[in-house]
């Protein structure tokens, strides 16, 4: 197998000064700057309110717009008459790499549904977002969509969502933090 070597060119004066990188790298700089600041000027008039100047977002009053696609806090779906619509087949506990999924399971009482998990328990301290366990679920039962980013938590009890947390994502979390009697700020 032969190995092509290529030659690199030599560079000339002017390249070996970086000042052409230099220029152009300031020249960015500047168009950004000078861009917004004339922007963020006519807002103050008034003006131009429809052209966003800067990229950066006033958190956490402004929401940075998300990906539909972005994998956020888990969520287990229901079923019409409002249990989970998971079998407790198993499968996103046996592929989750991080080990952070406890499945136990138990008999449904519909005979056409095999399983029903007594208890789902997801640990988000261990979790690292792969998204494999929504990938393996042949029911679609668990979801990553909820939009939620703020996982932050104040022990490591409050980081492990059980199956009553997992169907109603938006309203348990934060409800199970500020009833502790947590402060909400600090």
């Amino acid at each position: 197998m032969a190995t092509k070597v290529l030659k690199r060119q030599p560079l000339n004066w002017l390249d070996n000064t970086y000042l052409p990188t230099l220029f152009t790298g300031l020249w960015i700089t500047s168009r950004h700057f000078f861009f917004n600041f004339a922007i963020q000027t006519l807002h103050l008039f008034g003006l131009m309110k429809h052209i966003r100047g800067s990229v950066t977002y006033q958190y956490p009053e402004e929401q940075r717009p998300l990906s539909k696609r972005l994998r956020t806090r888990h969520r287990l779906t229901q079923r019409e008459d409002g249990s989970p619509r998971c079998v407790a087949c198993m499968m996103c506990e046996t592929i989750c790499p991080a080990r952070c999924i406890n499945i136990v399971a138990t008999e449904h009482p519909d005979p056409n549904i095999e399983k029903m998990p007594k208890s789902f328990d997801l640990d988000l301290g261990k979790c690292v977002y792969c998204g494999f366990c929504v990938e393996v679920c042949p029911e679609d039962a668990i979801r990553m969509d909820t939009q939620i980013l703020d996982t932050a938590a104040y022990s490591r009890q409050q980081m492990q969502l059980d199956m009553t947390e997992l169907l109603h994502p938006r309203s348990t979390h934060l409800y199970k933090t500020h009833k502790q009697g947590q402060p909400a700020e600090r």
